[in-house]
């Protein structure tokens, strides 16, 4: 059984609706950029899994995206729900940076397309339904390199998301508590003003 406030230790959060983290994130990440850059889902691949797997032929235009951080905001609100035994609600602002790099021939225009869509309300509907919003695209840069003698077109973007993170913890109810205050002895006054003297 999980820790509470009860029970005293380390406590972990309760699993109602967790956040989307790893593979269901960057399933997220991959479907935005397939729809809004127009590049079909299967060539939008994560970086860690392309490794090791043959890129697609020269003549595609593909993707390769990665999750490179996640910074928490300076603090989390933290309040109490007396609901039912009692649990307290945190809730914090998190900034995601996703690296795209594409690749092939019409590399350019995807990004540019990209960076064009996100801006489209329609376009952010799926990132809104969990609670997470395009926060900024950084420049498109041009990364060619030159491979076997030949060179391959790249273009890398950051794109940058703010989302809203709210877990919950088995904070109990305070149902009763014994108090023990003790009161310190003053001398008496003789209630005689002594600035008019």
């Amino acid at each position: 059984m999980a820790n509470s406030s009860a029970t005293g230790g380390y406590l972990a959060p309760i699993a109602i609706s967790p956040p989307l983290e790893d593979a269901e994130l960057e399933a997220l990440f991959q479907g935005f950029i397939a729809g809004v850059s127009g590049l079909p889902l299967d060539l939008v691949r994560t970086r860690w899994l392309a490794a090791g797997v043959e890129p697609p032929a020269q003549t595609e235009t593909w993707c390769l995206m990665d999750i490179r951080s996640q910074t928490a905001d300076a603090g989390p609100v933290i309040t109490h729900d007396p609901a039912g035994e009692g649990s307290d609600s945190y809730v914090r602002h998190e900034d995601t940076e996703v690296l795209c790099s594409m690749f092939g021939p019409r590399a350019l225009r995807h990004a540019a397309q990209l960076r064009d869509g996100a801006a489209v309300p329609q376009n952010r509907e799926a990132l809104l339904a969990q609670g997470m919003a395009v926060s900024g695209i950084g420049p498109i840069m041009a990364m060619h390199e030159l491979v076997n003698q030949q060179w391959i077109r790249q273009f890398d973007m950051t794109l940058r998301f703010k989302r809203r993170i709210m877990r919950s913890y088995p904070v109990l109810n305070l149902l009763s508590a014994q108090v023990t205050t003790h009161a310190a002895s003053l001398a008496p006054t003789d209630n005689t003003n002594h600035l008019a003297d």
